[in-house]
């Protein structure tokens, strides 16, 4: 399967986010990365479900939907009415994430399970068959723009052996500092979907970048 660019609505031009959306539908991306965030669960506050409709009206990419809050339950159905086609909840936001991924599920979205740089690839071994996305985050989540974290690729190859060994068809996404110079040892460790907000949006040229971090892997080595 080749591999998916998410680009992320949170680095586009808001004053212009109509004409950005619309770059990306003429782009080679594959999802639009929708990021929510509550001030709680993380420390900054995005936009909600009126913007999420509103963007849906514009995309013509399946919205993958990323929900930084705490009680991520009480919203599923508002998020599937905004558009959500991907939803994903972090592991650390649920107390009972079996029960959520149903709910999820029951809405004909595709479920996502994201975790934060320090929670490890184990507490995904009961649920990996029911998720169709992990989202690790390799930034802390909350803003745009960060560092990447270099333990990340080592936690691809951990959770791509945990869904070989399951028998699972989870894809794995990653999720902060994605860049044109990390993309190819990212794609070599395992990652199936690169979420990639300001490398492509403060690029000279956005949708040249998208294509550039669509373009195959060949022959590369992580050795």
């Amino acid at each position: 399967m080749s591999h998916i660019i998410a680009p992320s609505i949170l680095s586009a031009n808001f004053l212009a986010l109509e004409k950005d959306i619309k770059m990306v539908n003429d782009s080679q991306a594959g999802w639009l990365h929708v990021d929510i965030m509550d001030g709680v669960f993380v420390p900054n506050i995005s936009f909600g479900m009126n913007i999420v409709k509103q963007i849906k009206k514009v995309s013509t990419k399946p919205l993958d939907v990323h929900l930084m809050i705490v009680n991520p339950d009480k919203y599923l159905e508002e998020f599937k009415r905004a558009g959500a086609n991907i939803l994903s909840v972090h592991y650390e936001a649920c107390n009972h994430l079996h029960r959520t991924l149903d709910g999820i599920r029951n809405l004909d979205m595709k479920t996502g399970v994201a975790i934060n740089p320090h929670t490890p690839i184990s507490v995904l071994e009961d649920i990996i068959s029911e998720t169709d996305v992990v989202c690790m985050m390799s930034v802390n989540p909350g803003f745009g723009g960060q560092s990447f974290i270099e333990n990340t690729y080592q936690k691809i190859e951990q959770l791509k052996e945990l869904i070989y060994k399951r028998g699972s068809s989870t894809a794995i996404e990653v999720d902060g500092g994605v860049n044109i110079g990390n993309y190819e040892k990212l794609l070599a460790c395992g990652a199936d979907v690169l979420v990639a907000g300001n490398a492509v949006f403060s690029a000279e040229n956005p949708a040249q970048m998208i294509n550039k971090l669509s373009e195959p892997v060949l022959n590369y080595t992580t050795v």
